[in-house]
């Protein structure tokens, strides 16, 4: 019996490393954070900067991954494929929200195939036109597009990003007649608005800001409801006359649906201690970003919203991906 219980004994501490070496080589693995634009771009710069300062935080490698194509619904569907187990997250800009309408026939469920780890930033747009255009203010350039509807074009990086619909709402709000054409992102479309073969844009504030500094474009008004920083002087296209405009880039970071709460919440408390922190603050600040943070349920809250609000858009435009 003394041997049968210590051969018992050692065959039990054997286990017990075994399953320890294994629970620890799973806690080891990399996380995930997907992307679905390509490398160099502001979701992937951001989406490092986060990965990077999280990483810290928690303790966890994290991987970026670039799946890049079809407006960032390959790696949204790869996302939402993905165990929920807290291993494989989504950096998604705000054009995830539009995707659900513009794109009806997606693999996923954007409504509620993804739950929020938290919100991560906003980043405000800016109207720029072709200094040829009347540009004292965002009123007198509202009556020359009156005075001659459908001669002035609005350039867009492509069709249902954020810089597309603030143009269409515009174009609503305002009841004008524009012409939109899409590119192949905002470098694309860039030369011909300063050539004035487009007259008008909306377009990231520091992507546009050196642009603006040089007299190439001129701003008119920022879409956001408050004024940005970045331009103080610069009034919001609701304080020029169409109250209740406002239109916000922003960035969350997504689990699949049934993540477990204590997971989503470990990840969101060390998502806002690195927001709050001055260091990735800053460097957001340079990508022409705000920090924004929130509880799972406020970010949930905020993506619904924004997925019912942009489908009416899409539907009265007509939007449709090229």
């Amino acid at each position: 019996m003394p041997g049968f219980f210590s051969r018992r004994a050692r065959l039990l501490a054997v286990l017990a490393c075994l399953t320890a070496l294994h629970t620890a080589g799973r806690a080891a693995q990399p996380m995930r954070l997907e992307v679905g634009f390509p490398p160099g771009g502001t979701t992937d710069v951001m989406a490092r900067l986060i990965a990077n300062e999280l990483s810290a935080q928690i303790g966890r490698d994290i991987i970026v991954e670039n799946r890049a194509g079809a407006s960032g619904n390959i790696a949204a569907s790869s996302v939402a494929q993905s165990a929920p187990d807290g291993n494989t997250l989504l950096f998604a800009p705000s054009s995830h929200a539009v995707n659900a309408s513009l794109y009806p026939d997606l693999p996923f469920d954007t409504a509620h195939a993804f739950t929020a780890i938290g919100m991560v930033a906003t980043t405000p747009y800016v109207l720029v036109v072709n200094p040829r255009l009347p540009h004292g203010s965002l009123g007198e350039l509202t009556g020359y597009l009156k005075q001659h509807p459908g001669e002035v074009a609005f350039a867009s990086a492509s069709p249902g990003t954020g810089q597309h619909l603030a143009g269409e709402l515009f174009k609503k709000s305002a009841q004008v007649d524009i012409l939109h054409v899409p590119y192949k992102g905002s470098a694309a479309a860039l030369p011909d608005l300063i050539a004035g073969r487009t007259g008008m844009m909306f377009d990231n504030i520091a992507v546009m800001l050196p642009h603006i500094k040089s007299g190439k474009v001129n701003a008119l008004a920022v879409t956001t409801a408050q004024r940005s920083r970045l331009l103080p002087d610069q009034p919001t296209v609701a304080e020029s006359g169409y109250p209740g405009f406002d239109v916000t880039g922003w960035f969350v970071l997504l689990a699949p649906a049934g993540t477990p709460d204590a997971v989503v919440d470990r990840l969101n408390q060390g998502l806002n201690t690195v927001l709050r922190g001055n260091r990735l603050a800053g460097k957001l600040a340079e990508l022409g970003a705000e920090v924004k943070t929130s509880t799972p349920r406020e970010a949930d809250r905020y993506v619904q919203s924004e997925i019912s609000r942009w489908s009416s858009v899409v539907e009265q435009a007509g939007i449709r991906p090229n």
